[in-house]
């Protein structure tokens, strides 16, 4: 699997948009970790703090190369088909950047409030093998 995606599997808004992500990619580029998974975050040096800041997608053959929060979001759009082109849209329109990033870091930090939380975290259909203890 070419990328891993680091959610929160307590937060009702980030388990929905994993299992459409899912649905749509059905394993072919994305794996999931949950950020309640510690043993699987040690693995990629990410701290419960760095998980704060909001998603995370690690390539997973250079896992240097990571994206965080909305960042994260336009990398998957990115990598989708047919994402690029919306994507760069997105990223070329003057100002819409700065507001796609200042609104997800509202929803970041007020998920569950606006959207709930989940009793039980959530464990994606295509766990990362890094959610086992090894990583591959």
């Amino acid at each position: 699997m070419p990328y891993h995606v680091i959610y929160d599997g307590n937060c009702n808004l980030c388990v929905t948009l994993v299992q459409q992500l899912e649905n749509l990619d059905k394993g072919q580029l994305f794996t999931y970790i949950p950020m309640q998974d510690p043993q699987a975050l040690t693995q990629f040096g990410v701290t419960p703090q760095d998980c704060e800041l909001g998603m995370i997608v690690i390539d997973a053959g250079n896992p240097q190369r990571r994206w965080q929060g909305s960042d994260a979001a336009e990398e998957i759009g990115r990598l989708l088909p047919a994402g690029y082109v919306f994507v760069e849209a997105y990223r070329a329109l003057p100002g819409l950047k700065w507001a796609g990033d200042r609104f997800y870091e509202q929803i970041r930090d007020n998920r569950y409030t606006i959207f709930g939380k989940r009793s039980s975290t959530y464990q994606s259909t295509y766990p990362s093998a890094c959610s086992n203890n090894t990583c591959g």
